[in-house]
Formats: structure tokens, C-alpha cells, sequence
């Protein structure tokens, strides 16, 4: 994509709030250390919502994340700010192909300081680009009925409420087109 920014799976970006280039990129095993201090720096009610509770072992998920990046259909997305040759976590989108409801499932989080700048619809647009060139029909997402954020993320996206959820949860999907 870019020579100066190996790994881009978009073309790189400069976002005016932030300063510094954004550049998308696909996650490796040696993202965890920086994927876990991505976490541990998400507010409270940001991680919460990225993993519909509590969560206390950030190493574990951020290993998680990158665990299975050998398998072409489950991956990690992060996006990445670059400042003065320095690179910064400031998103991360996982997705992974589940064969037995044959669609994509995905999470993601945008850091507290760099929401509502459009980085979480460049993520999953990137994201879906991925789902289908990899010849994937559908993804999903379950969020709960409080988190207004990524509802809203979701709708700007083109995702539908499937009616699939419970009285706490939202279940969204989205056909994807080639």
C-alpha cells in the first residue's frame, strides 16, 4: 500500500484532530504488549463496553486478539497513530468467520481521546473489505441496548437491528456486496 507505511491495509490517513497520520493496519503477535497498554488506557466505561463487562486480564484478550491471526478468516485490525516516526494504538477491530452460522463476528474500539472522528467507520469499513474479499456474505455484531455509541456506529454503517437480541442486547448485521 504505502512504503511508509508497511502493513496498511487502507491507505494511510492524516486526521486533523489527531496531529499525525492514521494508518490501519493488520495486528501480529508482536502487537500484544502494545494492544494490552491500548486497553488498560481505554476508560472504564470504553472497556466495558468493548468487552460487554468487566474485564481484568488485558495481556490475556490482547494475546487473544492476535492468537489466531494465522487463520486468514479471523483477524485483528489496529489503527495506528504515527507521530514523529513513533506509532500509538488508538483503535483495534477483531473479526473472526464463524463456519456454523456462516457469517463474520466483530468487536472494536476506538481510544477514548480519538472517538467520534470517524476512525470506527474507517476501521470497519476496512474491516468489511477484508469479510469480503475473503468471500464472506454477512457480519454481525452483538452490543448492548445501552451502548448508544456503537448503535450509532453501527446504523452510519449500514448495519440492521436483526431482532435476534435479548431485553439487554442488540444483535446487528449487515449483507455485504461485492
Amino acid at each position: 500500500m504505502s512504503q511508509l507505511f508497511p502493513g496498511a491495509v487502507v491507505e494511510p490517513v492524516e486526521l486533523a484532530e489527531t496531529k499525525g497520520m492514521v494508518c490501519i493496519r493488520t495486528a501480529g503477535e508482536s502487537d500484544v504488549e502494545s494492544l494490552s497498554l491500548y486497553f488498560t488506557g481505554l476508560s472504564t466505561t470504553s472497556r466495558n463496553k468493548r468487552f460487554s463487562g468487566a474485564r481484568t486480564d488485558l495481556s490475556v484478550v490482547a494475546a487473544e486478539c492476535v492468537a489466531r491471526s494465522d487463520r486468514l478468516d479471523h483477524f485483528t485490525l489496529l489503527a495506528e497513530l504515527r507521530q514523529e516516526g513513533q506509532g500509538r494504538i488508538i483503535g483495534e477491530a477483531r473479526y473472526a468467520y464463524d463456519d456454523a452460522v456462516r457469517h463474520g463476528e466483530f468487536a472494536i474500539s476506538v481510544a477514548d481521546a480519538f472517538q467520534r472522528m470517524g476512525l470506527g467507520l474507517r476501521m470497519m469499513t476496512a474491516m468489511e473489505t477484508r469479510a469480503i474479499d475473503l468471500g464472506h456474505d454477512m457480519i454481525a455484531a452483538e452490543t448492548a441496548r445501552t451502548n448508544a455509541e456503537m448503535r450509532g456506529l453501527a446504523k452510519k454503517a449500514g448495519f440492521s437491528d436483526t431482532g435476534l437480541g435479548d431485553w439487554q442486547s442488540i444483535h446487528l448485521a449487515k449483507r455485504l456486496s461485492r
